[in-house]
């Protein structure tokens, strides 16, 4: 086991007092985290904290190499952990299959063109965060990792370096990343809304257009007419995981952008592992499962993560707006002020009054020469380009500001 991780943590100064030059950082793998105290505190203050990075390595496999960079100061103490996996990863994925029908001739003689093994920071499941208790802290560790990164990199012969999916208030801290050569890009957004209302009725009638008003009657009475459609929370998805699982697939295979593809081990570990931060919701019609929804708790917000519909009845009920409709008046009963939720699907989003949170990507290829060319083409790879809807957003401008 390595030294620095077998101490306890006797922090004598915080990191924002080392200078980044006098950290090195180490690759480790899980067991190793295993003797570092450190660890066992990272991300608390976020909804996915160190839990669900080990719930994700656990239970969502596709071929990811799961490791962490550990920064190290030169007393041979670890001062932050930050999570990365090894993936192969297609850089056409966020391009529309009408503009890119040529690459598969292509593939046909070389199958990994376009395709590169790739050292992706952040997590496999979900927006990226860097470790530590402050932001001086987090521009330190940064800085310590931009200095050593292609180095390790090309170590572990993952030609392209991703910085996956960084909240738009890293961008400071992650300069030092654009000054080795990286490209920032955006990444697609998050959306998130304002629930800081009465109940739903308070929140339609202030905050929607007439003509959305008058849809969302029209949708709720429409469902309303083929039956009740009854909405319950629980805390353990285990008893009917074969019931939601497909319903989660109908809406993956649907989805235009996919990277990590859940399992059923994962669903039912997540509320064994995260009680606390992890809120479970069904939607039953005559007893049968036709909805479900995953969702995470953060103080005053509520995030939904995952959504899982019957498309043999979907459309035809109206339930994504029903879903909806339920989550936010069950948030608002619970006290929670906003609702966040996760990438694509813009249309109704916009239609809601959600705002967009951006997300950054930060590009580089060990190599110097073949970063030139990267940085000319990225603008052509990148997926928001290709959501018109995301361009109806009041402060769509913020996904490419500084």
């Amino acid at each position: 086991m390595v030294e620095h991780c077998r101490k306890e943590n006797t922090l004598s100064a915080p990191v924002s007092a080392v200078r980044a030059e006098r950290l090195r950082v180490k690759v480790l793998r899980r067991r190793e985290l295993e003797y570092c105290s450190l660890w066992r505190t990272a991300f608390a203050s976020h909804r996915k904290d160190r839990r669900f990075y080990e719930l994700v390595e656990d239970t969502i496999h596709q071929d990811f190499d799961y490791r962490y960079f550990a920064i190290i100061d030169e007393n041979g103490q670890a001062r932050a952990v930050q999570p990365f996996l090894m993936v192969d990863q297609d850089l056409l994925a966020g391009v529309p299959t009408r503009l890119v029908a040529w690459v598969s001739l292509a593939r046909r003689v070389w199958p990994r063109f376009m395709r590169l093994r790739t050292l992706m920071v952040g997590c496999a499941a979900g927006e990226g965060h860097l470790d530590g208790a402050d932001e001086a802290t987090r521009c330190v560790n940064a800085r310590a990792l931009a200095a050593t990164i292609l180095e390790h990199a090309r170590s572990l012969d993952t030609p392209l370096v991703v910085l996956k999916e960084f909240p738009a208030s890293y961008r400071a801290a992650l300069q030092c990343f654009v000054e080795k050569g990286f490209a920032r890009m955006p990444s697609m957004p998050m959306a998130c809304l304002n629930i800081d209302y009465l109940n739903f009725d308070d929140y339609v009638r202030r905050k929607l257009s007439k003509d959305m008003r008058y849809k969302l009657r029209r949708k709720f009475r429409e469902a309303a007419q083929a039956g009740p459609i009854e909405m319950s929370q629980i805390g353990d998805v285990t008893p009917v995981v074969d019931e939601i699982y497909p319903l989660y697939l109908q809406v993956y295979e649907r989805s235009t952008l996919r990277f990590e593809k859940l399992t059923k081990e994962f669903l039912c570990e997540l509320g064994r592992r995260m009680p606390d931060k992890v809120r479970f919701f069904l939607w039953r019609q005559g007893g049968r499962i036709i909805a479900f929804s995953v969702c995470t708790v953060q103080r005053d917000a509520i995030y939904a993560e995952y959504l899982g519909l019957d498309y043999t009845v979907a459309l035809q009920l109206h339930l994504y707006f029903v879903v909806m409709r339920d989550l936010i008046s069950w948030a608002m009963a619970n006290g929670y002020k906003s609702l966040h939720s996760t990438g694509l699907n813009y249309d109704p989003k916009y239609r809601l009054r959600y705002l967009l949170n951006p997300l950054d990507l930060y590009v580089r290829h060990t190599s110097p020469v073949i970063n030139c060319l990267l940085r000319s083409v990225l603008p052509l790879l990148e997926p928001t380009r290709y959501d018109t809807n995301l361009k109806r957003f009041s402060n769509f401008h913020e996904l490419h500001g500084s």
